[in-house]
């Protein structure tokens, strides 16, 4: 059965600076995400953080690409079953909640979309 991930697109909110939501996300909201980790049962963490280069622009151009986002967070579980299992705990669900009111603080959640997926790994071992 193949792992199953939660990917999180996200958009910081208008008042902060990119470098303001970049060391928040990773120096704050990363060691939050590690406590609770155990509790959700996730198996892997890892943050995607945008830099600012002049590609960007090209690259969007090149495609008639949406804004972009300040980053990508990406939550591994072993398998949909441990997801399911985990998410009904109490325990999770405060860990849950707890995320959520952190999130609220530095993400804007509504442009952020964030949805379950497999990885299927084409190029690399």
């Amino acid at each position: 059965m193949p792992m199953i991930k939660l990917t999180f697109c996200l958009r910081r909110l208008p008042h902060l600076t990119q470098a303001q939501f970049h060391d928040y996300w990773r120096n704050s909201h990363g060691p939050l995400v590690r406590s609770h980790a155990a509790a959700l049962g996730i198996s892997r963490y890892v943050q995607t953080h945008a830099i600012a280069t002049p590609f960007n622009d090209g690259l969007r151009q090149s495609r008639q690409a949406p804004e972009p986002f300040d980053g990508i967070a990406e939550l591994w579980w072993p398998d949909l079953a441990t997801f399911e299992r985990a998410m009904s705990a109490p325990a999770a669900r405060a860990a849950g909640k707890a995320l959520l009111a952190d999130e609220q603080t530095f993400i804007d959640l509504p442009r952020s979309p964030l949805w379950l997926n497999h990885e299927h790994q084409i190029v690399g071992a």
